[in-house]
């Protein structure tokens, strides 16, 4: 009776070996298989909404013994962190600039080879005022350029709204933006402004939370961000309609597109993959392809402000980078 309870026992610690590999051998991931460690990124206060709920939905779906780390310094800062390798990840809402390539290749890194440009989407550039507001809602895009250059209407380059159209109320115009750490306020600066001197008065801030809440005060505000931080606060914001000649258009995903009517102020978003440490580190390769894949940038660009990339934009990507492993 011993002997035959002995034997039982093994067979049963054998059934249940020959289970455990089973389940492991049909996909399902193993302990073994499971991916840990951290994932830097740093970068655009833009990107920042689209790529934490990336990083969110990829921790609780996919990898949870995975950090994944999102800042929201700046794109300048971004890349002052990225180009001497602090960060996996660098999120930018305007391109790389050709110095900031050379630092690359100066601290070793080849851009195109080490370092991999990602389009995450597409967003719109997009002018704020109160809600208070009833005269400005509907601006041409010259007049918001013109508004915006310093010594355009007064040397001391306090604006009223009535220099703008003489209809609107002699009242200062009270300005607002992100700061020079941001690829919005480059944006701003070096395509719709032309590299022109922006008004001494503006009051450039480093929180884009900040610019929503100084505008939501303030009857007088101006400011311009990223359409997604407008669309999570219409309730205390008005985006203003932009005439590009064609009759004003209001910013919405359906409008935003760099062949849409919204495409004067339209530009890509993206985010700069360290693909020396995607080869060493086998969390950062996991998460890049998820970025790229249909559950990533694709799926909740939308949910962010964000009009996302053709599908097939994406899937070159993924495959570009699932050669790496």
């Amino acid at each position: 009776m011993k002997n035959f309870k002995k034997m039982w026992i093994v067979v049963l610690a054998l059934v249940f070996v020959f289970s455990f590999a089973a389940c492991g051998g049909n996909g399902e991931e193993t302990v073994e298989d499971a991916l840990s460690g951290a994932v830097i990124v740093d970068g655009s206060g833009t990107v920042y909404p689209l790529m934490a709920h990336i990083a969110e939905e990829y921790m609780t779906n996919e990898e949870p013994g995975v950090s994944v780390q999102v800042g929201r310094a700046g794109s300048s800062a971004g890349f002052k962190k990225f180009i001497p390798g602090e960060t996996d990840f660098s999120d930018a809402s305007r391109k790389i600039k050709d110095e900031e390539i050379t630092q690359l290749e100066e601290n070793g890194l080849v851009f195109g080879e080490d370092v991999m440009e990602v389009k995450l989407a597409y967003d719109g550039l997009t002018i704020v005022i109160n809600k208070d507001n009833s005269w400005a809602t509907e601006m041409t895009a010259e007049e918001i350029v013109n508004m915006y250059l310093s010594g355009h209407y007064h040397g001391d380059d306090v604006v009223l709204w009535s220099d703008i159209r003489a209809e609107w109320p002699s009242e200062q115009i009270n300005f607002y933006g992100p700061n020079e750490n941001h690829g919005t306020y480059e944006f701003f600066y070096e395509v719709i402004l032309d590299e022109q001197d922006m008004v001494k008065t503006a009051n450039l801030q480093q929180e884009y939370s900040t610019l929503v809440d100084l505008v939501s005060k303030d009857k007088n505000a101006i400011a311009f961000f990223g359409y997604g931080y407008y669309a999570s606060n219409q309730d205390i914001l008005t985006a203003v309609k932009v005439d590009f000649g064609s009759g004003p258009v209001a910013p919405t995903l359906e409008t935003i597109g760099e062949d849409l009517p919204y495409a004067g102020f339209t530009r890509l978003v993206y985010t700069y993959i360290n693909l020396a440490y995607a080869k060493e580190k086998p969390q950062v390769l996991d998460y890049a392809m998820y970025v790229v894949s249909p559950d990533g940038a694709e799926r909740l660009a939308g949910e962010n402000g964000f009009a996302p990339l053709p599908a097939e934009m994406y899937a070159e990507y993924y495959t570009q980078l699932a050669s790496m492993k």
